[in-house]
């Protein structure tokens, strides 16, 4: 092979140019966006293990002793005391308008040798911590909403304790005794470098499936990229045969010639997903955008992901090009397709089988066995990913079978006639599609997850949505907490602040059956038949939002408190935000709270939908970046196909065809196999969808998807067409009389 020979198989004339250039265009987007992809997923990872020290739960504060005399009982519990290597700790989660913020409030020896992620040294006692976002919601928010829950600003966060630069994270110091009162504190040694928990394997399947779905998509562009004007390479490759060039030579030629344009597209597709990463580090995953180094994938993933794509695009078209049998005389010797048989429903039989299996092995067993949960789903995934594209050939031909047997026009004819030879070549130009609607179809079952966690309309005898109560602390004195109440009514906003009671013994103990409230503080709570007592008495059940049916107050046995401590606060607001977060504020910030105020309405926020409609936000941009994929896929592959049977089109044309019924055959020819294959996706994404919902937790449950997946399945239709009709101009122009002339 000498550079004359290779000179003129590669390059010559202009279309030559337009498919060097096509290749490396082609190639730039595959790998940019597997880069931008693969700095996600990193990103995700890094996210999720510097939010790792907020799951840290630290052992008991307490020990209890057991009584003598009777085993039954227990003896007091005696505190588990502080030294200079732990810190005392008590996590809350605290609600601002419809944000969450993670808080913990800390106690420490001095001088301590315990470190707390992010901070030089645990906060002082009334000093606070924050996350730079936090801190620039506090700084532009009134102080008695926000600002005086936390006390004196000592310094922000550091952003290695930071999932994101949007977290609302605060560091609080407060006294043991405070803590210690609370009867919520724990002593914690070092911090917990496992961001999952319990869940890992859930989460790592739920990120793995996500990747190949996405990837796959990319791939397949990479794939059909690399194969654009194969029908002009086979004639000048033949002209090489004819001059005396080996078929050893020619797939070497193939191999350089696919390789030069894929080396110099790669290399762009690196360039380009560096520029656009500050952009793509400006998504919000889960309530926080990402850092934008936590994005790169260094140049060591960079180099084999060019080396691996360039290697795989000059083998590929070697192998093709040896396949093909090129032969010394001037012509190619097409080779015929084999007729795709039954067995292709085999792989995607396979992994519906594998799912279908981790899913009775978890819900119909009840047994855990991650290490072959995880696999099963996986790979249950890829191969239902590869059985799609696998068995879309033979239903393309069966389907193709009975249009040729209807078929009332020319355009159909030919069209089902090309089908039915070449299925396989004829699918792969929309295998992109089909697979970008199964992998949309997967999302959007996936994020239509709902659980029932509706707060219960505002009725009497249930704690109103535009209220909240606060858990009183053990150590908190009815004095204190009686001008806690009053403050809070005082409030802007603010109609009512009332106490509940409950036995001492039993509040010691963090429980209590009903809750003693005066009579005259009922109304603000919304009842609305009050007995004629001083004093009545309501179950505890209506302090939680699951309650759905109005309970009934009774009168209290006794006329006065004696005997029974303040176990609860409740305030009742006007419902603005303004008003809801002064009543937290002020619950919050008054040092007689042992739980943060909550509303019925923070249940929405607080419960694992909220993580759901986060993951949503990764699902959509998937569906976005599989029907982008797909509609440059079947735009190059139909250019391709066009280019690729230029001698045969053209000859129709000259024999008379206008060139409208050429269109109608290129559309047919993309119709018929995406259209086959469309309801399967569709079906087999909410069948995958539901099993890996059941199989990660089984009070989940899939419901119609959000208008955003009509959405995105119009915009695929939409793309699959303009794909086609891009290539309209260049069926005019590549089978004009002028053109169609050869030996």
């Amino acid at each position: 092979m000498n550079r004359g020979m290779l000179k003129l198989a590669v390059v010559g004339s202009r279309s030559s140019y337009g498919r060097l250039a096509g290749i490396t265009a082609g190639i730039a987007v595959g790998v940019c966006l597997l880069l931008l992809l693969w700095g996600g997923a990193n990103g995700l990872s890094a996210r999720d293990d510097r939010g790792a020290w907020l799951r840290e739960t630290g052992s008991s504060a307490v020990s209890v002793a057991t009584a003598t005399g009777d085993p039954a009982a227990s003896g007091p519990a005696t505190p588990v005391p502080l030294t200079p290597d732990t810190v005392l700790m008590r996590s809350n989660l605290e609600v601002f308008r419809d944000q969450l913020i993670n808080r913990r409030d800390f106690a420490a020896l001095s001088p301590t040798t315990a470190r707390i992620p992010g901070i030089p040294s645990p906060p002082a006692p009334g000093e606070y911590y924050a996350s730079p976002a936090l801190q620039r919601l506090i700084e532009t928010t009134p102080r008695d909403q926000l600002g005086d829950r936390f006390g004196r600003f000592a310094g922000t966060v550091g952003d290695a304790a930071l999932p994101g630069p949007d977290s609302l994270i605060v560091v609080t110091g407060a006294t043991e005794a405070e803590l210690r009162q609370s009867g919520r504190a724990t002593l914690v040694s070092g911090f917990t470098t496992n961001p999952y928990g319990a869940s890992a394997a859930a989460y790592s399947t739920v990120l793995l499936i996500g990747a190949i779905a996405v990837f796959f998509p990319v791939l397949l562009l990479i794939s059909i990229v690399t194969g654009l004007g194969a029908a002009q390479r086979r004639e000048r490759f033949a002209t090489l045969r004819l001059i005396g060039a080996s078929p050893q030579t020619v797939s070497r030629i193939a191999a350089v010639e696919t390789a030069a344009p894929s080396l110099i597209g790669a290399v762009l597709g690196v360039v380009l997903a560096g520029l656009l990463r500050p952009a793509t580090a400006q998504i919000m995953v889960n309530g926080t955008r990402m850092f934008e180094a936590d994005l790169g994938t260094g140049w060591e993933a960079a180099t084999a992901v060019v080396g691996l794509v360039v290697t795989a695009s000059a083998l590929v078209a070697a192998y093709r090009t040896s396949r093909e049998d090129i032969g010394p005389l001037g012509i190619t010797r097409a080779m015929q397709e084999r007729a795709p048989r039954a067995w292709r429903i085999m792989p995607l039989l396979a992994g519906l089988a594998a799912m279908i299996t981790a899913v009775v092995i978890i819900r119909v067993l009840e047994a855990r066995v991650p290490w072959l949960e995880s696999p099963l789903l996986i790979g249950g995934f890829a191969l239902i990913l590869v059985g799609i594209v696998v068995i879309g050939p033979w239903l393309t031909r069966l389907v193709s079978r009975i249009g040729l047997r209807q078929a009332r026009s020319a355009a159909a004819v030919i069209a089902s006639s090309r089908i039915q030879r070449t299925p396989v070549a004829t699918f792969r130009s929309v295998s992109g599609l089909v697979i970008a609607v199964f992998v949309v179809s997967v999302f959007a079952g996936a994020s239509s997850i709902i659980q029932d966690t509706d707060a219960p309309a505002a009725r009497p005898g249930l704690l109103q949505p535009t209220s909240l109560h606060a858990t009183v602390g053990v150590g908190a004195t009815p004095e204190r907490v009686s001008e806690a109440a009053h403050r809070a009514g005082q409030l802007e906003g603010i109609r009512s602040a009332a106490i509940g009671y409950g036995p001492a013994a039993l509040h010691e103990r963090g429980a209590g059956p009903e809750i003693v409230l005066r009579a005259a503080d009922a109304p603000g709570l919304g009842f609305a038949a009050i007995p004629e007592t001083e004093f009545v008495t309501v179950d505890s059940s209506f302090l939680y939002y699951w309650t759905t049916q109005p309970l009934a107050l009774a009168p209290a046995p006794d006329r006065n408190l004696d005997g029974l401590a303040p176990v609860v606060i409740v305030v009742g607001t006007d419902g603005t935000p303004q008003a809801m977060d002064r009543a937290r504020t002020a619950l919050d910030g008054s040092g007689v709270t042992a739980i943060p105020g909550t509303s019925p309405l923070d249940i929405k926020l607080q419960s694992s939908t909220r993580l759901v409609q986060g993951l949503a936000v990764l699902a959509y941009l998937g569906m976005f970046v599989a029907i982008a994929i797909a509609g440059l896929s079947l735009a190059v592959a139909t250019a391709s196909a066009v280019l690729d049977r230029k001698r045969v089109l053209g000859l129709m044309r000259l024999m008379g065809m206008p060139v409208s019924v050429l269109r109608r055959i290129i559309t047919r020819e993309a119709a018929v196999p995406l259209l086959t294959v469309l309801v399967l996706s569709i079906a087999l994404g909410f069948l995958v969808a539901w099993l890996m919902v059941t199989g990660i937790n089984d009070t989940y449950r899939v419901t119609w998807p959000a208008a955003d997946y009509f959405v995105a399945l119009g915009l695929s239709l939409f793309l699959a067409l303009a794909a086609v009709g891009s290539t309209f101009g260049l069926i005019r122009a590549g089978t004009a009389i002028t053109s169609t002339r050869f030996e």
